[in-house]
């Protein structure tokens, strides 16, 4: 019986190994270094992806572009996929991919890596070095410099898979998903300092499906952007900070524009943060809306604003529309949130006053300031005030906190 089972387990193993290499086999595999890359980080390599690229489409079997060890200057490269017969094309990084040391040279272009109208496109491993110290020293000389560009972009593609992918010193966002349907990115790690402008972690809008997992990000904005038109958004075991934390928004700045709905937030953790989670929008007319929100499992380490809603969003209180928020936000459950804030006001909903805030669920939030007192502060209407607010202050009173809840402009709405 042993010897059988011994016989079956090795030619398991035995098929295991045949169909591995099989497929290995038929698989069609591009060098860059074959195709005249050097990996100096001098040497312009730009030529030799978009070849790969080229010959990975036209091949009828999964394709996988590979990436030695090495520096690779890369200028602006746009991977299209409207004509691309492959549907299973890996980029397997080993190496860095690197920038022009000029950022002019692609500070005007929009984005550095594009991936246009692609499906079944996998980024593996590799370090994206957009070399952006540059630039920020020209915006901060106020000189007229370049916009920048983002590191990695994908739009209006599906089945994406970004895996173990790390981005530094990037010129503006380090990773869009636009128009995308069904992405996962995983084992992503951002790099920047904390007063980089402009340099959001990942950007996400109009897209739907997308996966965010197992990720470290530091950066001088928002670690993960949620814009217009995202849903079933899924964001889980995040380390942000520096940066501003997960924002939903800025949103309703056009009339007419797309809501954001089902999304999750887990397991994360922000450290030194300017935010925690936040809900933004513009105080102007707007159709949009926000809903069925779950913020669940965060800790807040020394987080300036660990929960916000803000509806009169205006950054630098420059060119504000003072007018009222059209957005509707409901449906949004803050749960298991603990920690501590850098100041007294740690959890601030200051709703529209026009469409007021309604079902905002908090359970098991509990933030500490200085290790005495947390400040809740409603600036403006939530539609009902939650009787879970008044759980949450018996539950502080009952640990010798102090509670303070301000409340301005407040009236019950039905």
């Amino acid at each position: 019986m042993a010897g059988a089972l011994s016989f079956f387990h090795a030619f398991q193993y035995f098929l295991l190994t045949f169909f591995h290499y099989s497929s290995i086999a038929v698989n069609a595999n591009y060098n860059i270094q074959s195709l005249g890359a050097k990996s100096d980080g001098k040497t312009d390599c730009t030529k030799a992806f978009l070849s790969a690229w080229t010959s990975a489409c036209a091949s009828t079997q999964p394709a996988t572009i590979y990436v030695p060890p090495g520096r690779y200057l890369l200028g602006a490269a746009t991977f299209a996929g409207k004509s691309c017969k492959n549907t299973a094309i890996t980029i397997q990084i080993d190496g860095t991919l690197v920038a022009p040391s000029d950022f002019n040279v692609i500070g005007n272009s929009g984005n550095w890596i594009k991936f246009e109208s692609v499906t079944g496109v996998s980024v593996i491993g590799g370090t994206l070095d957009a070399q952006e110290a540059n630039l920020w020293a020209c915006k901060s000389s106020g000189k007229s410099c370049p916009t920048g560009a983002t590191t990695l972009a994908f739009y209006n593609s599906n089945n994406i898979i970004m895996n173990g992918l790390s981005s530094i010193n990037s010129q503006k966002f380090n990773i869009l998903v636009d128009g995308c349907h069904n992405a996962k990115l995983v084992r992503i790690k951002v790099s920047a300092p904390g007063n980089s402008p402009n340099n959001d972690g990942i950007h996400v809008e109009e897209s739907t499906g997308v996966t965010i997992m197992n990720s470290r990000i530091g950066t001088g904005d928002d670690c993960v952007f949620i814009g217009p038109g995202t849903s079933n958004l899924w964001i889980e075991t995040i380390a942000c900070g520096p940066g501003h934390g997960i924002s939903i928004g800025s949103l309703g700045w056009d009339l007419q524009e797309p809501g954001v709905q089902n999304v999750t937030v887990k397991s994360a953790t922000f450290t030194g943060t300017q935010n925690g989670v936040r809900v933004k929008t513009w105080a102007r007319p707007s159709n949009g809306f926000v809903k069925n929100i779950l913020f669940q499992h965060l800790v807040m380490v020394n987080v300036e604003n660990p929960i916000i809603i803000d509806q009169n969003y205006c950054p630098d209180d420059h060119n504000c529309p003072n007018q009222v928020s059209g957005v509707k936000i409901s449906d949004v459950t803050y749960h298991d949130i603990h920690g501590s804030s850098a100041t007294e006001t740690a959890v601030k909903f200051d709703c529209s006053k026009g469409n007021p805030c309604s079902d905002i669920t908090l359970e098991d939030v509990k933030l500490t300031y200085k290790m005495s007192r947390l400040i809740l502060h409603v600036l403006t209407p939530l539609g009902s005030l939650p009787a879970q607010l008044s759980q949450i202050a018996a539950c502080l009173f009952r640990k010798l906190f102090t509670v303070f809840i301000l409340i301005q402009e407040y009236r019950p709405y039905t």
